[in-house]
Protein backbone atom coordinates (compact mmCIF):
# COMPACT_ATOMS: atom_id res chain seq x y z
CA UNK A 1 0.00 0.00 0.00
CA UNK A 2 1.19 3.32 -0.69
CA UNK A 3 1.20 5.47 2.38
CA UNK A 4 0.56 9.44 1.60
CA UNK A 5 3.01 11.66 3.82
CA UNK A 6 1.63 14.13 6.24
CA UNK A 7 4.19 16.69 7.76
CA UNK A 8 3.34 16.95 11.59
CA UNK A 9 4.27 20.78 11.28
CA UNK A 10 1.74 22.64 8.86
CA UNK A 11 2.72 26.47 9.58
CA UNK A 12 2.36 29.05 12.39
CA UNK A 13 2.32 28.17 16.25
CA UNK A 14 2.29 24.72 17.08
CA UNK A 15 1.81 22.86 20.52
CA UNK A 16 3.13 19.57 21.36
CA UNK A 17 2.13 18.02 24.29
CA UNK A 18 4.40 14.70 25.16
CA UNK A 19 2.53 12.17 27.19
CA UNK A 20 4.97 11.45 30.16
CA UNK A 21 3.30 7.62 30.60
CA UNK A 22 2.17 6.35 27.32
CA UNK A 23 2.81 5.60 23.78
CA UNK A 24 1.02 8.33 21.53
CA UNK A 25 1.96 12.27 21.56
CA UNK A 26 -1.17 14.31 20.59
CA UNK A 27 -0.39 17.04 18.11
CA UNK A 28 -2.49 19.91 17.48
CA UNK A 29 -2.63 23.76 16.34
CA UNK A 30 -4.54 26.25 17.67
CA UNK A 31 -6.01 28.40 14.98
CA UNK A 32 -4.03 30.81 13.37
CA UNK A 33 -6.51 33.83 13.64
CA UNK A 34 -4.77 37.27 15.28
CA UNK A 35 -7.83 36.83 18.00
CA UNK A 36 -10.37 34.10 18.66
CA UNK A 37 -13.92 34.67 19.07
CA UNK A 38 -15.89 33.83 22.34
CA UNK A 39 -16.97 30.20 20.77
CA UNK A 40 -13.36 29.98 19.98
CA UNK A 41 -11.72 30.78 23.35
CA UNK A 42 -9.68 28.16 24.70
CA UNK A 43 -9.73 26.72 28.27
CA UNK A 44 -7.13 24.26 29.63
CA UNK A 45 -7.19 21.86 32.97
CA UNK A 46 -4.29 20.00 34.76
CA UNK A 47 -4.76 17.11 37.70
CA UNK A 48 -3.43 14.23 38.49
CA UNK A 49 -6.08 11.30 39.19
CA UNK A 50 -5.99 7.46 38.45
CA UNK A 51 -2.62 7.28 38.91
CA UNK A 52 -1.39 9.24 35.96
CA UNK A 53 -1.47 13.16 34.93
CA UNK A 54 -4.21 14.47 33.22
CA UNK A 55 -4.79 17.18 30.75
CA UNK A 56 -7.87 18.88 28.46
CA UNK A 57 -8.00 21.16 26.22
CA UNK A 58 -11.88 22.63 25.09
CA UNK A 59 -13.12 25.32 23.27
CA UNK A 60 -16.18 27.58 23.64
CA UNK A 61 -17.85 30.08 25.68
CA UNK A 62 -18.20 28.11 28.60
CA UNK A 63 -15.38 26.11 28.34
CA UNK A 64 -13.72 26.87 31.79
CA UNK A 65 -16.77 26.08 33.77
CA UNK A 66 -16.99 22.65 31.82
CA UNK A 67 -13.74 21.71 32.76
CA UNK A 68 -13.70 22.39 36.22
CA UNK A 69 -17.46 20.58 36.16
CA UNK A 70 -15.45 17.76 33.88
CA UNK A 71 -12.16 17.92 37.10
CA UNK A 72 -14.70 16.93 39.72
CA UNK A 73 -16.16 14.26 37.92
CA UNK A 74 -12.55 12.47 37.45
CA UNK A 75 -12.31 13.21 41.07
CA UNK A 76 -15.07 11.27 41.91
CA UNK A 77 -15.01 8.58 39.72
CA UNK A 78 -10.99 8.16 41.20
CA UNK A 79 -12.63 7.80 44.19
CA UNK A 80 -15.07 5.23 43.42
CA UNK A 81 -12.94 3.18 41.79
CA UNK A 82 -9.48 3.38 43.05
CA UNK A 83 -8.03 -0.32 44.49
CA UNK A 84 -6.26 1.20 47.26
CA UNK A 85 -8.58 4.22 48.79
CA UNK A 86 -10.08 2.51 51.86
CA UNK A 87 -13.28 4.32 51.01
CA UNK A 88 -13.79 3.21 47.23
CA UNK A 89 -16.40 0.93 45.99
CA UNK A 90 -13.29 -1.62 44.51
CA UNK A 91 -11.82 -1.72 47.56
CA UNK A 92 -14.68 -2.26 49.99
CA UNK A 93 -15.65 -5.32 47.76
CA UNK A 94 -11.94 -6.77 47.63
CA UNK A 95 -11.96 -6.40 51.31
CA UNK A 96 -15.36 -7.89 52.13
CA UNK A 97 -14.46 -11.79 52.83
CA UNK A 98 -17.18 -12.93 50.11
CA UNK A 99 -20.32 -10.75 51.50
CA UNK A 100 -21.87 -8.74 48.88
CA UNK A 101 -21.58 -5.14 48.56
CA UNK A 102 -23.83 -2.20 47.52
CA UNK A 103 -21.78 0.15 45.07
CA UNK A 104 -22.90 3.13 43.21
CA UNK A 105 -24.37 3.25 39.60
CA UNK A 106 -21.13 4.84 37.97
CA UNK A 107 -19.37 1.31 39.34
CA UNK A 108 -22.47 -1.03 38.26
CA UNK A 109 -22.00 0.64 34.51
CA UNK A 110 -18.25 0.01 34.72
CA UNK A 111 -18.35 -3.46 35.93
CA UNK A 112 -21.06 -4.39 33.68
CA UNK A 113 -19.20 -3.21 30.45
CA UNK A 114 -15.73 -5.06 31.90
CA UNK A 115 -17.84 -8.18 32.36
CA UNK A 116 -19.32 -7.50 28.78
CA UNK A 117 -15.78 -7.34 27.27
CA UNK A 118 -14.57 -9.59 29.62
CA UNK A 119 -16.98 -12.44 27.94
CA UNK A 120 -16.69 -11.23 24.10
CA UNK A 121 -12.56 -11.39 24.42
CA UNK A 122 -12.58 -14.76 25.87
CA UNK A 123 -11.14 -13.62 29.23
CA UNK A 124 -8.67 -11.70 27.73
CA UNK A 125 -9.55 -8.70 29.47
CA UNK A 126 -9.66 -10.48 32.95
CA UNK A 127 -10.96 -7.99 35.65
CA UNK A 128 -9.89 -10.34 38.57
CA UNK A 129 -6.25 -10.59 37.66
CA UNK A 130 -4.96 -7.83 40.26
CA UNK A 131 -3.29 -10.76 42.57
CA UNK A 132 -1.39 -11.93 39.90
CA UNK A 133 -0.85 -8.46 38.74
CA UNK A 134 0.21 -7.74 42.79
CA UNK A 135 2.63 -11.30 42.82
CA UNK A 136 4.51 -9.81 40.26
CA UNK A 137 5.47 -6.79 41.76
CA UNK A 138 3.31 -4.50 38.87
CA UNK A 139 1.31 -2.83 41.60
CA UNK A 140 4.12 -1.74 44.30
CA UNK A 141 7.07 -1.38 41.66
CA UNK A 142 8.82 -4.77 44.00
CA UNK A 143 8.80 -6.26 41.16
CA UNK A 144 10.17 -10.07 41.27
CA UNK A 145 9.61 -13.37 39.12
CA UNK A 146 6.81 -15.45 41.43
CA UNK A 147 7.27 -19.56 41.78
CA UNK A 148 5.45 -21.80 39.22
CA UNK A 149 3.21 -22.67 42.36
CA UNK A 150 2.50 -19.45 43.39
CA UNK A 151 0.97 -18.48 40.12
CA UNK A 152 -0.82 -21.62 40.00
CA UNK A 153 -2.26 -21.01 43.45
CA UNK A 154 -2.97 -17.49 42.61
CA UNK A 155 -4.75 -18.46 39.47
CA UNK A 156 -7.04 -20.35 41.19
CA UNK A 157 -8.86 -16.87 42.63
CA UNK A 158 -9.23 -15.54 39.41
CA UNK A 159 -12.05 -15.64 37.04
CA UNK A 160 -14.58 -13.30 35.45
CA UNK A 161 -17.47 -15.66 35.59
CA UNK A 162 -17.18 -15.68 39.45
CA UNK A 163 -17.99 -11.84 39.86
CA UNK A 164 -21.76 -11.73 40.95
CA UNK A 165 -23.34 -8.33 40.14
CA UNK A 166 -26.98 -8.33 41.50
CA UNK A 167 -29.05 -4.84 40.76
CA UNK A 168 -27.03 -2.62 42.67
CA UNK A 169 -24.73 -4.92 44.67
CA UNK A 170 -21.23 -6.58 43.77
CA UNK A 171 -19.66 -10.52 45.71
CA UNK A 172 -16.70 -11.99 45.34
CA UNK A 173 -15.86 -15.27 46.56
CA UNK A 174 -13.42 -14.66 49.63
CA UNK A 175 -9.47 -14.54 47.86
CA UNK A 176 -10.80 -12.89 44.86
CA UNK A 177 -9.61 -8.95 44.28
CA UNK A 178 -11.45 -6.93 41.50
CA UNK A 179 -9.16 -4.12 39.73
CA UNK A 180 -11.19 -2.30 36.43
CA UNK A 181 -7.77 -0.37 35.80
CA UNK A 182 -7.94 -2.05 32.56
CA UNK A 183 -11.35 -0.32 31.51
CA UNK A 184 -11.36 2.54 34.40
CA UNK A 185 -9.56 5.56 32.59
CA UNK A 186 -11.60 4.86 29.16
CA UNK A 187 -14.68 4.97 30.55
CA UNK A 188 -13.39 8.08 32.64
CA UNK A 189 -12.45 9.35 29.77
CA UNK A 190 -16.24 8.94 28.04
CA UNK A 191 -17.82 10.13 31.48
CA UNK A 192 -15.83 13.63 31.01
CA UNK A 193 -16.27 13.87 27.73
CA UNK A 194 -20.34 13.89 28.15
CA UNK A 195 -20.42 16.66 30.66
CA UNK A 196 -18.09 18.78 28.03
CA UNK A 197 -20.80 17.94 25.75
CA UNK A 198 -23.44 18.87 28.27
CA UNK A 199 -21.65 22.43 28.45
CA UNK A 200 -22.03 22.86 24.56
CA UNK A 201 -18.40 21.83 23.77
CA UNK A 202 -17.90 20.45 20.40
CA UNK A 203 -13.99 20.93 20.17
CA UNK A 204 -11.72 19.42 23.03
CA UNK A 205 -8.81 16.74 23.46
CA UNK A 206 -8.73 15.16 26.67
CA UNK A 207 -5.47 13.19 27.50
CA UNK A 208 -6.03 10.50 30.44
CA UNK A 209 -2.24 9.41 30.87
CA UNK A 210 -2.20 8.34 27.41
CA UNK A 211 -6.02 7.66 26.64
CA UNK A 212 -6.70 9.77 23.88
CA UNK A 213 -10.65 11.57 24.27
CA UNK A 214 -11.66 13.68 21.43
CA UNK A 215 -14.62 15.79 21.21
CA UNK A 216 -15.27 16.57 17.24
CA UNK A 217 -12.61 18.35 15.18
CA UNK A 218 -10.00 21.48 16.26
CA UNK A 219 -11.44 24.64 16.70
CA UNK A 220 -10.62 25.42 13.08
CA UNK A 221 -12.56 22.69 11.51
CA UNK A 222 -9.47 20.23 11.03
CA UNK A 223 -9.07 16.79 12.46
CA UNK A 224 -6.94 15.88 15.30
CA UNK A 225 -3.14 14.92 14.65
CA UNK A 226 -1.89 12.41 16.87
CA UNK A 227 1.54 10.99 16.82
CA UNK A 228 2.01 7.57 17.63
CA UNK A 229 5.39 6.09 19.16
CA UNK A 230 7.68 3.88 17.99
CA UNK A 231 7.78 0.89 20.88
CA UNK A 232 11.23 0.40 19.79
CA UNK A 233 12.46 3.80 20.26
CA UNK A 234 11.33 7.02 21.65
CA UNK A 235 10.39 8.27 18.20
CA UNK A 236 7.28 8.78 16.22
CA UNK A 237 6.27 6.48 14.07
CA UNK A 238 3.43 8.29 12.08
CA UNK A 239 0.74 10.49 12.52
CA UNK A 240 -3.06 9.53 12.76
CA UNK A 241 -5.98 11.83 11.56
CA UNK A 242 -8.96 11.23 13.78
CA UNK A 243 -12.30 13.67 14.81
CA UNK A 244 -14.79 12.69 17.68
CA UNK A 245 -12.89 9.76 18.67
CA UNK A 246 -10.98 8.03 21.14
CA UNK A 247 -7.08 6.31 20.94
CA UNK A 248 -5.40 4.16 23.74
CA UNK A 249 -2.30 2.04 22.77
CA UNK A 250 -1.13 -0.83 25.32
CA UNK A 251 2.40 -2.30 25.09
CA UNK A 252 4.66 -3.71 27.59
CA UNK A 253 8.06 -1.39 26.60
CA UNK A 254 7.09 1.61 29.67
CA UNK A 255 6.80 -1.29 32.31
CA UNK A 256 8.75 -3.75 33.28
CA UNK A 257 11.52 -5.63 34.30
CA UNK A 258 14.50 -7.67 34.01
CA UNK A 259 14.81 -10.77 36.21
CA UNK A 260 17.51 -12.04 37.40
CA UNK A 261 17.56 -14.09 34.91
CA UNK A 262 18.09 -11.57 32.23
CA UNK A 263 14.46 -11.90 31.11
CA UNK A 264 12.79 -8.31 30.31
CA UNK A 265 8.84 -9.09 31.76
CA UNK A 266 6.30 -6.95 30.74
CA UNK A 267 3.48 -5.32 33.09
CA UNK A 268 0.74 -6.87 30.80
CA UNK A 269 -0.27 -10.56 31.77
CA UNK A 270 -1.73 -13.31 30.27
CA UNK A 271 -4.80 -14.40 32.08
CA UNK A 272 -4.75 -18.01 30.95
CA UNK A 273 -0.97 -18.02 32.17
CA UNK A 274 -0.42 -15.82 34.87
CA UNK A 275 2.70 -15.10 33.20
CA UNK A 276 3.57 -11.76 31.01
CA UNK A 277 1.68 -12.09 27.81
CA UNK A 278 4.28 -13.01 24.75
CA UNK A 279 1.67 -12.51 21.87
CA UNK A 280 4.54 -11.31 19.41
CA UNK A 281 3.32 -7.67 19.49
CA UNK A 282 4.95 -4.89 20.59
CA UNK A 283 1.84 -2.81 20.77
CA UNK A 284 -2.26 -2.44 19.93
CA UNK A 285 -3.50 0.90 19.18
CA UNK A 286 -7.26 1.03 19.24
CA UNK A 287 -9.51 3.44 17.64
CA UNK A 288 -13.12 3.89 18.31
CA UNK A 289 -15.79 6.47 19.39
CA UNK A 290 -15.79 5.39 23.47
CA UNK A 291 -12.94 5.35 25.41
CA UNK A 292 -14.18 2.23 26.84
CA UNK A 293 -14.15 0.30 24.25
CA UNK A 294 -10.54 1.27 23.27
CA UNK A 295 -9.11 0.56 26.35
CA UNK A 296 -10.69 -2.63 26.86
CA UNK A 297 -9.62 -3.62 24.02
CA UNK A 298 -6.14 -2.63 23.64
CA UNK A 299 -5.10 -4.99 26.57
CA UNK A 300 -7.16 -7.28 24.98
CA UNK A 301 -5.32 -7.51 21.39
CA UNK A 302 -2.16 -7.29 22.54
CA UNK A 303 -2.86 -10.71 24.46
CA UNK A 304 -4.08 -12.25 21.37
CA UNK A 305 -1.74 -11.52 19.20
CA UNK A 306 -1.97 -10.73 15.43
CA UNK A 307 -3.80 -13.47 13.86
CA UNK A 308 -6.19 -13.45 16.75
CA UNK A 309 -6.88 -10.02 17.07
CA UNK A 310 -7.67 -9.65 13.19
CA UNK A 311 -10.08 -12.37 13.97
CA UNK A 312 -11.64 -10.32 16.57
CA UNK A 313 -11.86 -7.43 14.54
CA UNK A 314 -13.50 -9.66 11.91
CA UNK A 315 -15.97 -10.52 13.61
CA UNK A 316 -16.99 -7.31 15.52
CA UNK A 317 -15.47 -4.53 13.30
CA UNK A 318 -16.91 -1.27 15.37
CA UNK A 319 -13.24 -0.10 16.11
CA UNK A 320 -10.04 0.10 14.00
CA UNK A 321 -6.87 -1.05 14.94
CA UNK A 322 -3.34 -0.56 14.26
CA UNK A 323 -0.88 -4.00 15.40
CA UNK A 324 3.00 -3.63 14.98
CA UNK A 325 4.83 -7.00 16.11
CA UNK A 326 7.73 -7.60 17.59
CA UNK A 327 9.42 -8.14 14.22
CA UNK A 328 8.98 -4.72 13.05
CA UNK A 329 5.62 -4.95 10.54
CA UNK A 330 2.35 -3.05 11.31
CA UNK A 331 -1.34 -4.47 10.26
CA UNK A 332 -3.95 -1.66 10.39
CA UNK A 333 -7.64 -1.83 9.22
CA UNK A 334 -8.83 -0.73 6.53
CA UNK A 335 -11.34 1.96 8.37
CA UNK A 336 -8.11 4.15 8.87
CA UNK A 337 -5.50 2.96 6.44
CA UNK A 338 -5.86 6.70 4.66
CA UNK A 339 -5.96 8.69 8.05
CA UNK A 340 -2.82 6.89 9.06
CA UNK A 341 1.18 8.13 7.57
CA UNK A 342 4.23 7.13 8.36
CA UNK A 343 6.77 9.32 9.13
CA UNK A 344 9.70 9.23 6.57
CA UNK A 345 12.37 7.37 8.79
CA UNK A 346 10.10 4.41 8.86
CA UNK A 347 8.82 4.38 5.09
CA UNK A 348 10.55 1.25 4.83
CA UNK A 349 8.55 -0.67 6.97
CA UNK A 350 6.18 -3.51 5.95
CA UNK A 351 2.59 -2.06 6.45
CA UNK A 352 -0.39 -4.74 5.87
CA UNK A 353 -3.86 -3.62 5.34
CA UNK A 354 -6.35 -6.04 6.74
CA UNK A 355 -9.89 -6.22 5.10
CA UNK A 356 -13.11 -7.39 5.93
CA UNK A 357 -13.25 -11.25 4.02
Amino acid sequence: MKMKRMPVVLAGIFVMVLIAASVVIAVFFPGLLPFQTEEQSEATAEIFAMDTYITMTAYGRDAESALAEAEDKLTELEQLWSVTEPDSDIYAVNHSNGAPISVSEETVELLSFALQMAEETDGTLEPTIYPVLTAWGFTTEENRVPSDTEIGELLQNVGYERIRLEDMTVQLDSGMMLDLGSVGKGYAGDLAAQVLKNHGITSALLDLGGNIQTIGSKSDGSPWRLGLRDPFSDSTLGVLEISNQAVVTSGAYERYFVGEDGTRYGHIIDPDTGYPAESGLASATVIAKEGRLCDALSTSLYVMGTERAIEYWRQHQNFDMILITEDGEIYLTSGIADSFALNSYYSNMAVHVIQDE
